[in-house]
């Protein structure tokens, strides 16, 4: 008997031990995943730049190419001459149907996940029964749509599903408004819950009276 309460003591502490660690490595991990991605993507057409200028390789270079033009384009950002020039790529950009379809749903998600401002994409958390009924999920809407029919028409939200670890991976559903329920919680605390698979929440969720 002692043996087993023993046993099941040891395999509580273990598991929660184990919690806490993916609490900690979790974010860590996603963050050196998503900072490898933009890396590789500026390492690979730097590097050959560099590589040809100085004759040979330089490891790191391409990491501190990216942390310098993160900044510049930052501090350009602040700049009225900047911002009408990035306009000018943007309306470039917006005038290739696929890459405008790509950049817009980018940039919206980008500006929700950003902390300390307020998403223009992601208006309300809610819960919506998905995939079936008695099951539920949390989503973002995005938008309101009117579905016209010949004699009727019904007001539907669109709503987001993004697939943890990565925000920018999901799919939109449309939903009756009736059938939503808004939480309440800020959309940053709703995307914190969603991509760390529910690790972090304070373990009650209210919906707005």
């Amino acid at each position: 008997m002692a043996t087993n309460q023993g046993s099941q003591s040891l395999w509580g502490v273990l598991r929660n031990t184990f919690g806490r660690g993916l609490v900690v490595i979790v974010p860590i991990v996603i963050t050196f995943w998503v900072l490898n991605i933009l890396f590789n993507a500026i390492d690979g057409i730097t590097a050959p730049i560099f590589d040809r200028i100085f004759e040979r390789h330089i490891p790191g270079l391409g990491f501190i190419t990216m942390i310098v033009l993160i900044l510049i384009v930052g501090g350009l950002s602040r700049n009225l001459f900047a911002r009408t020039v990035f306009k000018l790529i943007e309306r470039l950009i917006s005038s290739i149907p696929l890459a405008r379809t790509i950049y817009t749903a980018m940039k919206d998600i980008i500006n929700a996940v950003q902390p300390g401002k307020k998403g223009r994409s992601f208006r309300e958390v809610v819960l919506v029964e998905y995939p079936r009924l008695g099951l539920y999920t949390i989503g973002f809407v995005t938008n309101e749509i009117t579905i016209t029919q010949k004699d009727s028409s019904e007001e539907m939200v669109s709503v987001y599903l993004p697939n943890p670890p990565n925000p920018t991976s999901g799919f939109l559903i449309l939903v009756p408004r009736q059938s939503t329920r808004v939480l309440d919680m800020p959309v940053e605390e709703g995307l914190k819950l969603v991509l760390s698979g529910g690790i972090v929440t304070s373990g009650n969720l209210k919906f707005k009276s």
